[in-house]
């Protein structure tokens, strides 16, 4: 049975993560994180009262997405709402670097 993740389990992914970031993939983590926050998604997220977002860069948001255990990478147009369900299981310092490599090719 499915049960949302708790705040202290997200905290621990998301040190993971940072431990595996250096240069400027840390310093791009540091500038756009925020202390995580649960936003709505309509698809999927009322079950577990949404999904913790944790880090916010333009229209953009890292959120972890604990029904498919992985961290993705959406757009949002309101605050508080995630626009894009994705259920990719990719760990922090992968979507960090997925979503700083995006920014530098645009």
């Amino acid at each position: 049975m499915w049960t949302p993740i708790k705040l202290n389990e997200l905290e621990e992914w998301i040190l993971r993560g940072e431990l595996k970031l250096e240069d400027e993939f840390l310093n791009f983590w540091n500038l756009i994180k925020i202390t995580p926050k649960k936003w709505q998604e309509k698809e999927y997220g009322g079950e577990g009262g949404g999904f913790w977002v944790v880090a916010i860069f333009g229209t953009k948001v890292i959120y972890y997405n604990d029904i498919e255990d992985g961290f993705n990478i959406s757009e949002y147009e309101a605050y508080g709402q995630i626009k894009e369900y994705s259920c990719n299981q990719s760990e922090l310092d992968w979507v960090i670097i997925e979503l700083y490599q995006r920014l530098k090719a645009e």
